[in-house]
């Protein structure tokens, strides 16, 4: 019989990579997969030899242990494709590239940046559920990879797209503001068209908005005269319609222009604004889908959003003032009680505000993880949550007074003006305008050399 110490020693497996001896466990092999030839070296009795780099094998090995890469890890993205193919554990390599947790917010350096062919700049960008990115410019989108050295485009029927959201993979939902239909678009087949998703009676209503949830797609659709909108809701897996939310059968009617899945809320927001000479008005609301019901609305009349995102982790809904050009928030549990002007705190200065100044116009927010990052310029602004008061508290269960700190992580240097920001694993995606090309933000401390 074993003792304790003999069977510890039995599980311990020793390869040596180029000279270079690693040892670990079996079950740490085995993760690998059986066809992978790294499970067959669990069977070894002796220390198996292997002519193959030691240092990609090192970061390999810290991969298959914690799921993530190491830190400062130095090695060749490359590189690190190819070895990992050898020993067959590539999925294992996207999924600590295009793992969240990897993003660090304060550490982020532009770590390259993707060149798009021809004279169009990017009108819209969706991240992959891998880690990739798809890029859509005039009448193309090129797609790229999640090690982002492969890439593809194809023609669609657009002559800009202006909605893109990646519904499965390979599979993308398309829409403009000037062209009717949701189209879903099938990447593997050279970008042929499975079939259109059209406004339910509405001839030409063309889509100004998409998104989804685990089990939904959503569409907001305007009707050709502009008189009406309405947000259609499809199964995801069937894309049949489901339902029909948010109509509006007016002239006076905004059609929503963001669409946001608040999966702890089981909510869809909606929004959307309209500029006119007396300033600039909209809305922001919120809809339980199964219910059909609007369980909350606030109306945007002074200082009404440029843009406006939500996040989960902060529990909060956020946006940018398009005459102040300052952030602000509305705590999600609050939503439904309090006066519409009590309902946004204001994160910066809150000076007096011109409605004529407008200086908001064309800045982008958006939420990631535990923060917010808003566009300013040519500058993109950092706001994280300062916790007081709930130290070791992870759960709020009453409303309290939040304190935002900002850092300007992007400043401004005479760069073209940001026109979109999204997130995807461990990257964010930046685009300028005039610029025909998309800028990959990663970590500096935790990630590979792209």
């Amino acid at each position: 019989m074993n003792t304790p110490a003999t069977a510890n020693e039995s599980n311990i497996v020793s390869i040596n990579v180029g000279g270079r001896i690693f040892q670990t466990t079996k079950q740490t092999l085995t993760l690998a997969g059986t066809d992978s030839p790294l499970s067959k070296l669990a069977t070894e009795s002796s220390t198996r030899f292997l002519d193959r780099d030691p240092a990609l094998f090192s970061v390999l090995l810290y991969i298959l242990r914690t799921g993530n890469l190491p830190a400062r890890s130095t090695s060749d993205v490359r590189d690190l494709i190819e070895e990992s193919r050898h020993y067959g554990i590539e999925p294992f390599l996207i999924d600590s590239l295009s793992n969240p947790s990897q993003f660090e917010a304060f550490d982020l350096r532009k770590s390259r940046v993707l060149r798009l062919n021809g004279r169009d700049s990017p009108s819209t960008i969706a991240p992959t559920g891998g880690g990739g990115l798809h890029v859509a410019h005039g009448s193309k989108i090129t797609s790229f990879d999640w090690s982002l050295r492969r890439k593809s485009t194809v023609l669609t029927n657009f002559s800009a797209v202006d909605s893109l959201l990646e519904i499965s993979p390979g599979v993308l939902a398309a829409g403009a503001t000037d062209f009717p239909g949701l189209q879903i678009i099938d990447l593997e087949s050279g970008g042929s068209v499975q079939t259109a998703l059209n406004w339910e009676n509405v001839a030409s209503s063309t889509v100004q908005a998409v998104g989804s949830s685990s089990e939904f797609l959503f569409a907001s659709f305007e009707s050709s005269r502009r008189n009406s909108n309405s947000v259609m809701v499809y199964d995801l897996s069937t894309l049949l319609p489901v339902l029909e939310l948010d109509r509006g059968s007016d002239s006076s009617a905004i059609p929503s222009t963001k669409l946001r899945w608040i999966g702890s809320c089981n909510l869809l927001m909606v929004s959307g604004s309209h500029a006119s000479p007396s300033g600039v008005s909209g809305h922001v609301r919120f809809w339980d889908v199964r219910s059909r019901n609007m369980v909350c609305e606030i109306n945007e009349r002074e200082d009404c959003f440029a843009d406006v995102t939500v996040s989960e982790n902060l529990s909060a809904v956020f946006k940018v003032g398009v005459s102040s050009g300052e952030v602000f928030y509305t705590d999600l549990r609050g939503l439904g009680g309090g006066k519409e002007g009590d309902r946004w705190v204001c994160l910066g200065e809150e000076r007096k505000r011109s409605l004529n100044e407008r200086k908001g116009v064309g800045c982008k927010i958006e939420s990631y993880g535990d923060h917010v990052f808003c566009s300013k310029g040519d500058g993109i602004e950092l706001w994280s949550e300062v916790i007081t008061g709930l130290v070791g508290n992870a759960r709020r269960d009453v409303l309290e007074e939040r304190v935002f700190r900002k850092n300007s992580f992007v400043a401004g240097s005479g760069e073209n003006k940001v026109t979109g920001l999204v997130f995807g694993g461990s990257r964010m995606f930046v685009t300028r305008k005039d610029q025909q090309a998309v800028e990959v933000w990663q970590s500096s401390s935790r990630g590979v050399s792209m």
